[in-house]
């Protein structure tokens, strides 16, 4: 079974591609439309690499690259606007498309029920919980998972973006050891990056989305842990807080894009905060996750972890599109994430 991990070439599964039309469009098709080749690399070198992407850019974004007029920045909307006319669909497409959405096992049967079959693609899945309830451990176990074929599914490669130090390559060899899989190719198929500012963690999403591009439909998994960690240590005090939620909007909303755009599933880690207004509405659990209604809007689900008795922890469902609130008990162990034992 060592060889199942897969070791894809950049090459288009079918799954990516439509009868009439590619998962994505690439830019260089404004090649066509009068766009010269010099402007189409700015737009690389930004992390814009499809024309959904441009259409997801708003114009003062797009004017803030380098040798971008205003005038060039319509020309270029404007060719978007042609190439891709589809800006209404029916329900019925809408749902054709939601096909394509892929879930990733947590290791967890329990937990995977408890998600709806597991991570979600084209969608943000956020887990937050106190210092040892098993966010960094969850994270590190889909690392491998993602790379698993599963119903509906091929496997493919992960990127993860570490902020607090946190990522063990060794726990993915005991991971990959559980699910019998070669161990070393595991950790090959595993992109890392360690983000050392909140600027710099925005600045790697666009590297990352130029990755995604470059290896088309390779990539299934984005981990980000954890989300607020640099925001918190850049931006300190009340006086800065309008300015970090700002910032933590840009990153959240292009966190988002990159999801739809190239129908990758992403995991994010939260840490929480005691609430200073709880004791006043006499909440059974006085600590929330940070990150304010920003994070809360812009993750799809959201997941609360605490623990259990032993090594057994309990998820519950804190925010959802389609999934009731309800819990579910998985255990940390040796392998990653899995059922706990009765």
């Amino acid at each position: 079974m060592g060889d199942q991990v897969v070791a894809h070439n950049g090459e288009l599964g079918s799954e990516y591609e439509d009868d009439d039309q590619p998962f994505y469009q690439n830019v260089e098709i404004l090649q066509e439309h009068g766009i010269n080749v010099a402007d189409i690399k700015k737009l690389k070198a930004a992390g814009i690499c499809t024309i959904k992407g441009i259409q997801m850019t708003t114009r003062r974004r797009l004017a803030a690259i380098k040798g971008f007029s205003e005038a060039k920045v319509d020309k270029i909307k404007e060719a978007c606007a042609k190439i891709d006319q589809h800006s209404f669909m029916t329900a019925l497409q809408v749902s054709d498309k939601r096909r394509e959405v892929f879930k990733i096992t947590t290791g967890s049967k329990e937990f995977d029920k408890l998600l709806g079959g597991g991570m979600e693609s084209m969608a943000i899945t956020e887990a937050f919980g106190e210092f040892r309830t098993g966010k960094t451990q969850l994270s590190h176990t889909l690392c491998v998972t993602a790379q698993m074929p599963g119903v509906n599914y091929s496997g493919g490669k992960v990127i993860f973006l570490d902020t607090e130090h946190t990522f063990r390559p060794d726990r993915l060899r005991t991971i990959a050891e559980r699910f019998g899989l070669d161990a070393t190719a595991v950790l090959d198929n595993v992109l890392y990056a360690r983000a050392y500012t909140s600027e710099h963690q925005t600045e790697l999403l666009d590297m990352v989305a130029a990755k995604f591009h470059e290896e088309g439909g390779v990539f299934k998994l984005l981990v980000v842990d954890s989300v607020m960690a640099l925001f918190r240590v850049d931006f300190s005090g009340r006086g800065e807080l309008a300015d970090r939620q700002q910032r933590l909007a840009q990153f959240m909303s292009r966190l988002q894009k990159v999801s739809e755009e190239y129908n990758v599933a992403v995991f994010i880690t939260n840490q929480m905060t005691a609430d200073p207004g709880a004791t006043m509405s006499f909440q059974a659990d006085p600590k929330k996750p940070i990150g304010g209604n920003i994070l809360a809007h812009a993750s799809t689900t959201r997941i609360s972890l605490r623990k259990g008795r032993g090594e057994t922890r309990i998820a519950k469902i804190y925010d959802s599109p389609d999934m009731p609130e309800s819990e579910a008990t998985f255990a940390i162990t040796g392998g990653g994430i899995d059922d706990a034992k009765d």
